[in-house]
């Protein structure tokens, strides 16, 4: 099978493609003929070296999988050869998905929605997830609520925009004003453009001075240390972030806010929830560009690039079909 593999930590020239044996699916798992996979920060994160204990080089590496199923395993009762599916590999566990086949356990894959191309789910397997742990299990937002959600016009932040509109919340966001419309065609009600406006002044403003229930940090920075100048009492923030350096956080006890950091957990539970939202027309991952499987580490360049120019999630053609 054609596979890129990082044979060294550093920048997107440290990956090499290559000819390697078609994995072989063991009890409980199902081999995966991919079709397309995605880029994510985490991805550029594990190239440069930021976690070399553990992944050890060289390595596969890549983060989401839409595909279709080639063969199962012994004990595999939940799929079949020829089933559609989507999921994120166990992340820091194995290979990953820049390659043309994947084995993964049938635990943490979930059948494809119908109404995706291959290409829109692998767009939304590990930023949907993610979103998911954030608002739903970590923050509990709750109809009515209000959420601040930095980055809206990224990945997670498009996803999220999304998700919060479905639970009933009133979504702020800050982008870029070129990204206004697009973000209000996801759901947002509030938009803030960062770079003219101070987002603190902007919420407290649009909330009279209240502040929002929920800010979800998808940016890092300083956004721990002044999200609490933005929270409603009993707020709670939830970042995805590395913490890159100290911050004070001492302004979050006059708020009596609670801190949620996700590094997320892959499950089928999360991809079903994910998939009744689609179905129901309340989720649509937005694809701002495509690049095939050789071409991996000019998105990888392109995505860490500042201004990029993309919106929404950068999908990889890697299978025949992205249909």
């Amino acid at each position: 099978m054609k596979a890129l593999r990082l044979t060294s930590f550093g920048g997107p020239e440290a990956f090499e493609l290559c000819d390697l044996p078609r994995p072989v699916p063991q009890a409980g798992q199902v081999l995966v003929r991919v079709h397309a996979t995605s880029i994510n920060p985490l991805d550029y994160q594990v190239r440069r070296g930021d976690y070399p204990d553990l992944v050890p080089l060289p390595a596969i590496t890549g983060h989401d999988v839409s595909g279709v199923v080639e063969e199962v395993g012994p004990g595999v009762t939940a799929f079949s050869p020829g089933d559609e599916v989507w999921y994120t590999p166990q992340i820091f566990d194995g290979p990953g998905s820049y390659a043309e086949y994947h084995v993964a356990a049938q635990g943490i894959v979930g059948k494809k929605p119908s109404s995706l191309s291959h290409l829109e789910a692998a767009s939304l397997t590990l930023v949907g997830g993610t979103a998911w742990e954030a608002l739903v299990v970590r923050a509990a937002l709750r109809v009515g609520e209000s959420i601040l959600v930095h980055g809206g016009a990224g990945g997670v932040g498009h996803v999220a925009i999304q998700l919060a509109r479905a639970i009933g919340a009133r979504v702020f966001t800050t982008v870029r004003q070129a990204n206004f419309e697009f973000a209000r065609s996801l759901g947002a009600d509030v938009l803030i453009d960062y770079e003219k406006e101070d987002y603190v002044d902007a919420v407290l403003r649009e909330t009279g001075g209240r502040g929002v229930d929920v800010v979800f940090d998808t940016i890092g920075g300083d956004t721990l240390s002044r999200s609490p100048d933005a929270l409603a009492q009993l707020g709670r923030v939830v970042s995805i972030v590395d913490i890159a350096r100290p911050q004070n956080l001492v302004q979050a006890w006059g708020k009596n806010a609670s801190y949620h950091f996700v590094f997320t957990r892959q499950n089928r539970g999360k991809l079903d929830e994910l998939s009744a939202l689609i179905e129901r027309g309340q989720l649509r991952p937005h694809v701002g560009a495509v690049y095939s499987l050789a071409d991996i580490p000019l998105a990888h360049a392109r995505l860490e690039s500042p201004n990029n120019g993309v919106r929404g999630k950068i999908a990889i053609e890697v299978g025949p079909s992205v249909s």
